[in-house]
């Protein structure tokens, strides 16, 4: 169908292309100097109210002052109080001694608060933010600092809420520690199964799907049913999209085009076109693999029809099964900011690569090197070399959202970080496995039409080099402390250099 093919288009250039995870820390650009030289923290606020612990808010810690512990036990539970004046950038009135100093940002430089809190006697200053992000605290200048207590910044929602429960007259006690996060999070191996699996299953689909011949005496004594399979087959060729070599270089000028109106056009509404199309393409490629394994197993299940208006006769178990389809994606669209939502958007995605991977193919090893040697370049460009003229990377800014309200696009597998204190979750891009799935499903099909077995074949090889392209991913990943990698920069050579 024309329809099928276009979705196929679409979804090849709404892809995103560089691994990432939602966490990071600009650890470098910041300036430092001897005394105001700290790594920045993520710091856990926690709190008490008359007695009662409360909501455990994040923060980061400054460049200057002393370094938090990384467990609560080694922490002192402290009486908080707001300065007079609010800003610390004088003498305050304020009985600071012993306490957590609260100030709100603005009116002189950090380290001038810092310093006043510190002179009254606080333990540690905590300042409030105009805003709900967090601000990296530094020296003005790179000049030097003698600060001996702790600074964390908080947002402007966790000051308000300190400041409705201090205003009530009752007494809030802060604690305050740095977990570190782990070097490894082991989550990335479901990641890394999960991209492996659907190229491998998208791969081996047709041979997956194929009727089981239960009786080739019955199907010799049944032309009309032979007539009308290869009728299927022939309507299944008829939607496959065959990517040329000028193809190729068009839907890259294509797709970096997109990403750049993405990035400076992106909003809220502009993300929920993309979830919508997200869920269609989802819609469609969840009810391809599920009609398509249950027919396998019950050829008979398609046999009852029913004729609806617009739509003509249609299969009863397609049409419940659409029905059920439909139901998750508006689940999932519904329900998208919730903790379990990986759940549904990794099934529809993975649904819908599959599918995709089955209706768009690389007609041979030429196309596949035109094809991937131009997204690497993409990639590259669009992760590593576009901060110099952006002044931020344009994919990392895109695939988290920096722009939409932290509204994410869709067009990611995500796994939580189950092993990491501050949670989260890793992340990988569908360019990520459909340019290297188009063409490790060639290599299968190129090896079946040859008669090649595992050990002599492509197929194996290749799936080896891409997970082995996945695990240097990775480990970019943390060697960069989280900042977003292209992963074509590891794929392309383990796949196509294989």
């Amino acid at each position: 169908m024309a329809f099928r093919g276009l979705g196929v288009l679409l979804v090849l250039l709404f892809v995103i292309g560089a691994g990432a995870d939602d966490a990071k820390r600009d650890d470098d650009r910041a300036p430092k100097s001897e005394s105001c030289n700290n790594p920045f923290q993520l710091v856990k606020v926690e709190n008490w109210v008359d007695g009662e612990e409360g909501h455990i808010y994040n923060g980061v810690s400054a460049r200057f002052g002393s370094v938090l512990p990384e467990k609560p036990d080694n922490s002192v539970k402290t009486p908080a109080i707001f300065a007079d004046p609010l800003d610390c950038c004088s003498n305050s009135t304020s009985r600071l001694s012993g306490s957590v100093a609260l100030c709100v940002r603005g009116g002189c430089d950090f380290t001038v608060k810092a310093d006043f809190a510190q002179s009254v006697g606080a333990t540690a200053m905590l300042v409030i933010n105009d805003a709900q992000d967090l601000f990296e605290m530094v020296c003005s200048n790179s000049t030097e600092a003698n600060i001996s207590i702790p600074v964390v910044m908080i947002t402007k929602s966790a000051g308000q809420s300190l400041n409705k429960s201090l205003t009530s007259g009752s007494k809030v006690e802060i604690l305050l520690y740095a977990p570190p996060r782990p070097l490894v999070d082991f989550s990335v191996a479901f990641l890394w199964l999960m991209s492996i699996g659907t190229i491998v299953c998208a791969s081996l689909w047709s041979d997956l799907t194929t009727p089981e011949k239960s009786d080739e005496r019955y199907n010799e004594l049944c032309p009309k049913e032979s007539s009308n399979a290869e009728t299927a087959k022939d309507d299944l060729d008829k939607e496959i999209v065959n990517i040329d070599s000028k193809g190729a270089v068009i839907f890259v000028i294509a797709a970096s085009t997109f990403l750049v109106l993405l990035f400076f056009f992106m909003s809220s509404w502009f993300v929920w076109v993309l979830i919508v199309l997200f869920c269609i393409g989802g819609i469609e490629g969840m009810h391809n693999c599920i009609v398509s394994l249950t027919l396998r197993k019950c050829q008979n299940c398609g046999q009852k029809t029913v004729s609806l208006p617009l739509f003509g006769e249609i299969s009863i178990f397609s049409l419940a099964v659409l029905l059920f389809c439909v139901a998750f994606a508006i689940f999932w669209a519904a329900t998208r900011q919730e903790s379990y939502s990986w759940i549904g958007q990794d099934i529809l995605g993975i649904c819908l690569m599959i599918t995709v991977l089955q209706l768009a193919r690389l007609p041979n090893i030429k196309v596949a090197t035109v094809l991937l040697c131009c997204a690497f370049v993409y990639d590259i460009f669009w992760v590593f070399i576009s901060p110099v003229i952006f002044h931020e990377s344009v994919m990392i800014a895109v695939a988290r959202g920096d722009k939409a309200g932290g509204e994410a696009i869709p067009m990611l597998l995500r796994f939580p970080r189950l092993f990491d204190p501050w949670g989260g979750y890793d992340m990988i891009g569908f360019g990520d496995i459909l340019f290297p799935g188009l063409l490790i499903s060639f290599a299968h099909r190129f090896d079946k039409d040859n008669r090649r077995g595992a050990s002599n074949g492509y197929f194996l090889w290749l799936v080896v080099g891409y997970g082995i392209g996945l695990v240097l991913t990775y480990m970019g990943l943390y060697l960069m402390n989280g900042n977003g990698q292209p992963a074509l920069l590891y794929l392309v050579p383990c796949t196509l250099g294989n």
